[in-house]
Parts: structure tokens; C-alpha cells; sequence
């Protein structure tokens, strides 16, 4: 937890000290700030005049595409971006997307009714990949285990291993990705997490925590993802929400207008174990509040004061009587009792580099990707 004598947050947005790589400058803004300032927003410009580009891009796709079923992919998780998206390709951009949706088993009730909403009204077809729960369950316990942070790694990797393959196997060239400036031009600081593809490391913790094999789950690698797919397959990923002025208030407002579509209480709520992850064994097991990089990213491009974002971080992500039944939900999810969760939640912290790991080639390809201004997100 953070020494309250060395606590410093930012004056200009919210991320502070609990990250204990954050830099300031002489005026106590950090060095997420500065670089957004100085090397996004010039750029980006919020999305405003990028008509030409995106035209370009759309008529590529659909030239691309033509006499094929799909000319896309778009992997919908029920999130809000996601759910945005979907509608913007289909209702305003005339694309063709593949809609794939992969079921972990963690989906919380109205998650699903406002996928199903969503796909009725736009006419379009949704996939369903349902990731074996024995297996998943037991990957995912295995990591509980391990004490690290990056809990959601089982999840998300299969996430990005099924769009991978669903993009290969039907010769898809367009993998259209949620990601954006506007809502996450700050995302988690990497001293809070892990990349969740290295499997040098997903390997180690197996090893030492799994107990069955995962003989269906679909696995990925970094070598797939960054080579094989975009220079052999010429798979790109294209986030479109980034040309254009993407308002969070009032996209959502669209999406409930348009779709009846229930919003969540914060971002990625709409999964069981991701809101408990980032709702309650984050900040008190660790410290550390998903909440800030999420507020931070919307004061910076002006959709929230700095003060409103503070008084939002006055209140707990979860009420305490909302946390223990999600504890108690989750041990039983997982087959395990309330006690030995609760002994996972109190053993030594963890870090990746307690494990086996690739970090050097996954910050490497990081630095790359950003100078090459293949990825505007801040990662620090």
C-alpha cells in the first residue's frame, strides 16, 4: 500500500504515487500528462478531421471484402466500446462485421441482454466460442495462486487468441478493435500488471499452480500476434473510434436511446470476475484503482473536470456489503471455499518477476509500436 508520506498525485489529472514508476515535472504534472500534450493531441485533435482518412480506410475495407460474407471482425464483449462500435460500423460506416462473442462463463445477466439487444436490432449474426470450464476455472485458480496482480490474464488471453483465429480461419483481413484516445489514452501502468500473452510466463505459473491440462483452451504468443498475424496473414487491426469525436456521454446515450441498453457502473463491469478483480482485490489487496487511468484518460480529453473526477474516487469502486458477496461468489465459482480465497487475498505479494518472463521483448515491442505511432495509448 502507498506510504502516505510520499503520496504526490498529479495537478492535472489523477494518477498518483500508487503507481510507483509515475514521474512529475517542476509543476507536479506527471509524465502521462505531458506526453498526451506534447505528442497525441497535436495529432489526434480528438478525432476532428479525420473524415478523409477514415473514408479511405472503410473503402479499403469494403473493396477488400467484396464478394465475401464478412469484410471484418469485431469481437463483442457487451462493454460499452465494443457495443458503440458495433453500432457505428454496421449503422453508420455500412460495414459487414463478423460478430464473435467469447463466453468464459463470468458474463454477468444483463451483459448478455444487451448483446442480444444489440445484435436483434442491427440484423447482424453473433458467434458464440464457449471456453471449457473446467479448464478455465482451473487457469484461472492457478493464477489466484500465483499472487500476482494480472488476474485477468486467463481471461483476456483467450479473448485475444479466439479473434486471432477467427480472423485466420476465415480469411478476414480487418480485425476491428474497440481501443481508443478518448476513453483510454491512459491505461494501466505497467508496475500494476503484466502482458497477458507471454507464455513463457503463463507456462511457469501452470506449472507450479495448474492441476489439469488444457487440452481445448486457445492459446496464443506474442510471435502470433505481432509477426505471423499482421506481415503473414496481412490481418490489420483498425480502430475507428479514434476518427472520430468520440464522446463517451454521448455515445452511450445513443446506445440506450437506440438499443435500450443498460450501462454498467464503471468500465468492464459487465464480467463477475473482472468487477470483482478491479472492484475489490486490486485496490485493497494491492493498492491500486483501475478507476484512476479511466477518470485520468476522460480529464485529459476534456469529458470530465479533475474535480469531479476526485469526488467520483471519495466513494469505494464497491459497497463493502457488494464486496463480500462477490468474494463469496467468486470462491464458490472457482469450487474453492470463502477461507482459502480469503488466504490467497492475505499471502506474500507477487510480481511477474517471481515467475519466468519475456519482459524485454514485450517492452521492446511496446517502445516500437509507440514511436512508430502504431499505438497512442500511454503505456508507462
Amino acid at each position: 500500500m502507498e506510504n502516505q508520506h510520499n503520496f504526490q498525485i498529479c495537478t492535472n489529472c489523477v494518477m498518483d504515487t500508487t503507481d510507483p514508476n509515475i514521474k512529475f515535472d517542476e509543476n507536479g504534472v506527471c509524465e502521462r500528462c505531458n506526453t498526451y500534450y506534447k505528442d497525441i493531441l497535436p495529432e489526434w485533435n480528438k478525432g476532428v478531421g479525420k473524415e478523409r482518412e477514415l473514408k479511405q480506410i472503410i473503402e479499403q475495407i469494403k473493396k477488400d471484402g467484396k464478394g465475401k460474407k464478412y469484410d471484418c471482425i469485431l469481437g463483442l464483449s457487451g462493454g460499452f466500446d465494443s457495443s458503440y462500435l458495433l453500432h457505428f460500423a454496421v449503422k453508420e460506416l455500412g460495414l459487414r462485421p463478423l460478430v464473435f462473442h467469447v463466453d468464459a462463463g463470468w458474463n454477468i445477466s444483463f451483459a448478455k441482454e444487451n448483446i442480444e439487444k444489440i445484435i436483434k436490432k442491427l440484423g447482424v449474426e453473433l458467434k458464440v466460442e464457449i471456453i471449457n470450464w473446467e479448464e478455465i476455472r482451473d487457469f484461472q485458480l492457478a493464477f489466484f495462486k500465483s499472487g500476482v496482480s494480472h488476474l485477468d490474464t486467463p481471461q483476456d488471453h483467450a479473448f485475444v487468441a479466439v479473434l486471432d483465429n477467427y480472423a485466420t480461419k476465415h480469411n478476414i483481413k480487418y480485425i476491428l478493435n474497440g481501443g481508443n484516445i478518448s476513453t483510454e489514452v491512459i491505461v494501466n501502468p505497467n508496475s500494476w500488471g503484466y502482458w497477458g500473452t507471454d507464455r513463457k510466463h503463463i507456462n511457469d505459473i501452470l506449472k507450479k499452480f495448474g492441476t489439469i491440462p488444457l487440452k481445448t483452451y486457445p492459446f496464443t504468443s506474442i510471435l502470433r500476434r505481432k509477426i505471423y498475424i499482421p506481415y503473414v496473414k496481412r490481418i490489420k487491426v483498425v480502430k475507428l473510434l479514434n476518427y472520430i469525436p468520440y464522446i463517451k456521454k454521448e455515445a452511450e446515450e445513443l446506445l440506450k436511446r437506440e438499443y435500450d441498453w443498460n450501462p454498467y457502473p464503471q468500465k468492464h463491469f459487465e464480467d463477475i470476475l473482472t468487477k470483482f478483480i478491479e472492484g475489490f482485490w486490486l485496490p485493497k489487496r494491492f493498492g491500486y484503482d483501475v478507476r484512476k487511468p479511466q477518470l485520468s484518460s476522460l480529464i485529459l480529453t476534456e469529458q470530465l473536470t479533475r474535480e469531479g473526477a476526485l469526488k467520483k474516487l471519495e466513494e469505494p469502486p464497491l459497497s463493502e456489503k457488494e464486496g463480500k458477496d462477490l468474494f463469496d461468489q467468486i470462491a464458490s465459482m472457482l469450487e474453492i471455499s470463502s477461507g482459502e480465497l480469503q488466504e490467497y487475498f492475505e499471502m506474500p505479494i507477487k510480481t511477474y518477476k517471481d515467475y519466468k518472463h519475456q519482459d524485454y521483448l514485450f517492452d521492446f515491442g511496446a517502445k516500437v509500436m509507440y514511436r512508430l505511432k502504431l499505438d497512442k495509448l500511454i503505456r508507462k
